[in-house]
């Protein structure tokens, strides 16, 4: 059984490739989660140039950017490796069905939960591992991530190459290495997620205020630090269903 804290003090401060390549080794069923994001195009660089044995999916929540979903492909064909879509168990329109329309305006955390939360926590439960893009900047609840954890929410280890790299890192590294980046990001979207739920920043805001505007939120829940949830959001007296904890 791995170690988890003596590997987070051995890679503490390691290149991002080396703590890919140690996740490689050391996990037979491993894969990044890519939301699509620069951090994630960094990582995705790596694994293929170094042709590094980790599976590599993406949420796809029925609510992507036509500009983001236009990147998936470009990434794709710039790296001659799939990106896997894993979807909701629900359609956006048996959503509607059940809870009433954009749901996201009503109960963000419950319409994350649906369509983020739900088809993650399946599709790790057939991992031993997985890779973040995370960075200990972007939020509160990632500022004291680790280079190697245990995902107590999900019940696996979770690695973080980028935890300690800054913004700047990012980009020079996506510059240098020509990789695909999503046009949205100089049109004032630093942060992209459902089209929704995603708006234009004003210089000077937080990165991530875009995210979620008006509301007390700034994460879908990937990543909060806390224990598994047994209870999801409830919304109009239905629980927004399907969250498991890997066993």
């Amino acid at each position: 059984m791995t170690d988890v804290a003596a590997a987070a003090a051995a890679l503490e401060g390691a290149p991002a490739l080396e703590v890919l390549r140690w996740a490689a080794a050391t996990f037979p069923r491993v894969a990044l989660a890519t939301s699509l994001g620069p951090e994630d195009g960094v990582l995705l660089d790596l694994i293929a140039r170094h042709e590094l044995a980790i599976d590599v999916f993406t949420l796809d929540t029925g609510l992507l950017f036509d500009e983001s979903r236009a990147l998936w492909r470009a990434l794709e064909a710039r790296y001659q490796r799939p990106i896997r879509a894993v979807a909701p168990a629900q359609t956006l329109a048996e959503q509607a069905t059940e809870l009433g329309d954009a749901l996201w305006t009503r109960a963000p955390d419950a319409c994350c939960a649906r369509r983020k939360l739900a088809p993650l926590a399946a599709e790790l439960a057939r991992h031993d591992a997985w890779i973040t893009a995370i960075r200990r900047d972007q939020t509160a609840d990632r500022a004291t991530a680790a280079v190697v954890e245990l995902d107590r929410r999900f019940g696996l280890v979770k690695v973080n190459p980028l935890v300690a790299w800054t913004s700047a890192d990012v980009w020079q590294h996506l510059a240098a290495h020509a990789v695909p980046t999503n046009p949205l990001h100089a049109r004032g979207y630093p942060s992209i997620g459902c089209a929704p739920c995603t708006s234009p920043v004003a210089a000077g805001e937080d990165p991530r205020s875009g995210r979620w505007r008006g509301q007390a939120k700034d994460e879908c829940g990937l990543h909060r630090r806390e224990a598994p949830a047994r209870r999801l959001p409830v919304v109009d007296g239905v629980a927004a269903g399907g969250l498991r904890r890997p066993t």
